[in-house]
């Protein structure tokens, strides 16, 4: 069967400001020291198992012209800009009929487009076998993370360790539960049949699509409707109609967590999901002082801090555990346990207007 890929790209990285901006969102910067950027890193890791005309994008109207020149070798056709931004499970499914409209069925490689992925060879080992489980089951499979910390900034997948498929480690889920609090966070890592919930996901289109039909069937009919769209000349308005009314939800909300036939694959490949500045902490070596730098930096009596330069030299003197990033016409100067906060000055700036920040 036909392996197709969704990258979703209409994230605003509202995390990343002030270098993430809604013109230029973190995806289709360079954050994780190479020189691509981070959607173009996403598309590079899965060509071995995925053909480049078999990949498809989601992303806003806005970002089509960033797409094409970041990535010319996905046709245009594949560049499949929302209308408005619905959450996940409309964009997954506009992929999913699109595919079925194409290939009658195929299996699908849903991807985030903001991933840091170090061990490539076996990442895409464990997609292969993610695929070939989505493919002789019939199910709905994700990649679990196994956890090293008890982190409480991502959602949790647990995991029946006795109920595997005989597919190279693929286990039946039991349940996705919330961001948990410290305590239990700890009690998960420490039980071992809890996993990170990564977000990537693979299936056959026929069976999300099926799995949409029964649990968000309003959204259901409305992509029924642009399927039958699909290279017309009603395509675009019908686009636009189907988004303005259908209920916006992610994919976990909508389906992974009312779906049965759900299966996880236990993974370790060097995976980060890049959500904030203190991951460019994580990913990059810091000095001997721990600051992880980049730019015309001096440093005196400073530790653990994350600095991004812009064109002017930063000195930075007897500071501990901070976020400063220089660009043109803005600065943040942040504390690391605050990094959280950055999208709250992003809520100061629309309040007062000053949209040319944003």
């Amino acid at each position: 069967m036909k392996t197709t890929a969704l990258i979703m790209a209409g994230g605003r990285g509202e995390r990343f400001w002030p270098m993430s901006r809604k013109s230029m969102p973190k995806q289709f910067l360079s954050l994780t020291g190479t020189d691509q950027t981070m959607i173009q890193s996403t598309v590079e890791r899965i060509l071995p198992l995925v053909a480049m005309e078999d990949i498809y994008i989601a992303t806003n109207r806005e970002y089509r012209e960033l797409i094409r020149k970041q990535l010319p070798e996905i046709p245009e056709a594949n560049i499949l800009c929302e209308p408005m931004a619905k959450n996940t499970a409309p964009c997954i499914g506009w992929g999913a009929v699109t595919i079925r409209k194409k290939y009658g069925d195929a299996m699908m490689i849903v991807l985030p487009s903001d991933h840091l992925v170090q061990q490539q060879t076996l990442f895409r080992r464990v997609l292969k076998n993610a695929v070939r489980t989505a493919e002789e089951t019939g199910g709905l499979v994700t990649l679990g993370i196994s956890p090293k910390t008890p982190d409480t900034g991502y959602g949790y997948i647990q995991y029946d360790t006795e109920e595997g498929t005989g597919f190279e480690s693929a286990f039946r889920v039991k349940r996705f539960v919330e961001k948990p609090n410290l305590e239990t966070a700890k009690a998960y890592l420490a039980s071992g049949e809890y996993l990170w919930n990564s977000g990537m996901f693979i299936w056959k289109a026929s069976a999300i699509l099926k799995e949409m039909e029964e649990k968000l069937p309003g959204n259901y009919e409305l992509l029924e409707k642009i399927e039958k769209a699909i290279g017309t000349e009603a395509e675009e308005e019908t686009v636009e109609s189907a988004f303005a009314q259908m209920q916006s939800i992610s994919i976990d909300y909508g389906v992974m967590e009312k779906a049965e036939n759900v299966y996880v694959l236990p993974s370790s490949f060097g995976w980060d999901d890049v959500g904030s500045w203190l991951a460019v902490g994580r990913i990059n070596p810091g000095n001997d002082m721990g600051n992880v730098i980049k730019g015309d930096i001096v440093s005196v009596n400073t530790a653990r801090c994350i600095v991004q330069g812009g064109k002017k030299m930063i000195a930075m003197v007897g500071m501990e555990d901070t976020i400063v990033v220089d660009t043109e016409d803005a600065l943040l100067v942040c504390a690391k346990d605050s990094a959280g906060d950055i999208k709250k000055v992003l809520e100061v700036l629309r309040a007062v207007n000053r949209t040319e920040l944003l």
